[in-house]
């Protein structure tokens, strides 16, 4: 699956909904008409399927293809988006800014795991320990170097084997703050793209050195319980202060990526089975992360609209667009995308306290309120039919509204925004269908 991202030229005007619907069709009838690419030596790359996301300043496309290599891939898809833009006379402008393969840590893991042969990595955590403390010092570095060495989103094949990090004799600690060191740096490399935010909007109604005095001026953390000063060991501490945050912003740009590969991945899945989360047989992502007790409504429908959902708001979040919430799967989004967050710092031995209350205070300030969680309660199973429970920001999810905008100053991606909405923004919302529109 190769990720392409092309973007308007410089200084054009970004797209309103009824243009983004138009380019979108644009470039599914420019793929539609490939069938295979030629590659260096003559070389045929068949394409199975290509996703369009289009967004107000561009678009993201999903075209998977069989190919011997990921350069080839990489190199022949990027070719040929930029030919299908150029052969559209409206979207000859375009730039195509990457053509990537992005390798996931979680998959890169299983399949290190499931490998045969001798060069195997042990699947025991103690033992794979254990191997990288006996390598050489050069080695140990040569794999420090290439860990994260396919950029934002993905992993290099060695990195999969880093659990763990710190553990075992001193050889194996040289390996894994190697690795960590250099996630560090990269995860914090990324937080400037999270342009909608600021630093404060992970420090709550507290600023970060307030939090680190009690009510007398003393510092709390300064010491620990045997008196020792805590601030000897920053080094090894995965964030303080403004570097908490940099992680903290760095890994939700991180986790965007991440999420809507990964949803792209539910999608497909539910199309090849033609079904339901609740009788797909094969592992998913994050939709069966969803409020369970709905589960027979998510389709594929459903998931392709809460893919451009993910879109979008993620899109706006590094587009210094954001405002507000959209939507009730707005909501579901971000909750998804901070707990990718959470399990991308924990996966590299970048979560503490620190971390992990910025995240928190992060989604309590995008959040307007935690009515959505409802939704998960099994208590209140009944309270799809109770009026009772309409409101502001949660709408009983048998009368549609997940994709409705909570109000005419809210923004809804027009491929996900319910029917009814769209047509009448003042209409008790009823949707494509039951919880999620699935039709």
């Amino acid at each position: 699956m190769v990720t392409v991202e092309t973007r308007l030229p410089d200084g054009a005007v970004v797209l309103d909904p009824l243009q983004q619907v138009g380019t979108s069709t644009l470039l599914e009838h420019g793929f539609d008409a490939v069938e295979a690419i030629e590659g260096p030596d003559g070389i045929e790359i068949d394409v199975v399927e290509t996703i369009v996301a289009v967004h107000p300043g561009g678009a993201i496309l999903k075209v998977f293809v069989r190919a011997p290599s990921l350069e080839i891939a990489e190199h022949a898809v990027g070719s040929v988006a930029a030919d299908v833009l150029e052969r559209s006379e409206l979207l000859a402008d375009w730039v195509v800014e990457s053509s990537e393969v992005k390798l996931h840590i979680d998959l890169t893991r299983e399949s290190l795991e499931a490998a045969d042969g001798p060069d195997a990595p042990p699947s025991d955590l103690q033992a794979r320990r254990a191997q990288h403390a006996a390598r050489s010092a050069d080695a140990v570095r040569t794999a420090g170097d290439g860990s994260g060495a396919r950029g934002e989103g993905g992993a290099a094949a060695g990195s999969g084997d880093g659990e763990g990090a710190g553990d075992g004799d001193e050889g194996g600690r040289g390996s894994g703050d190697g690795r960590t060191a250099d996630h560090r740096a990269h995860i914090r490399g990324l937080a400037p793209r999270l342009s909608s935010f600021t630093p404060a909007s992970f420090h709550g109604e507290e600023e970060p050195d307030e939090r680190a005095h009690d009510a007398e001026g003393h510092d709390e953390r300064a010491h620990d319980a045997e008196g020792h000063d805590e601030r000897e060991h920053d080094e090894e501490a995965p964030g303080r202060g403004a570097e908490a945050v940099e992680l903290a912003a760095g890994a939700l740009v991180y986790a965007s990526d991440v999420l809507i590969d990964e949803l792209y991945d539910d999608v497909q899945t539910l199309a090849d089975e033609a079904t339901t989360v609740a009788d797909c047989g094969s592992e998913l992502w994050h939709l069966d992360a969803l409020p369970p007790r709905y589960a027979g409504t998510y389709d594929e429908l459903f998931a392709r609209r809460f893919l451009v959902t993910a879109i979008a708001l993620t899109t706006r979040f590094t587009d210094g667009s954001f405002q507000r919430l959209g939507c009730l799967a707005e909501e579901l989004v971000l909750k998804l995308l901070v707990e990718q967050a959470h399990a991308t710092l924990d996966l590299y031995g970048l979560l503490d306290h620190d971390t992990a209350e910025a995240l928190d205070r992060f989604a309590d300030g995008v959040y307007e309120d935690r009515d959505f969680e409802w939704l998960y309660d099994d208590s209140t199973e009944d309270a799809d039919e109770d009026p009772a429970y309409e409101g502001p920001g949660v709408t009983p999810s048998t009368l549609g509204g997940w994709f409705t905008p909570f109000g005419d100053d809210r923004y809804v991606h027009p491929y996900a925004v319910d029917e009814t909405a769209e047509s009448d923004p003042g209409s008790t919302p009823s949707g494509h269908g039951a919880a999620g529109g699935g039709s």
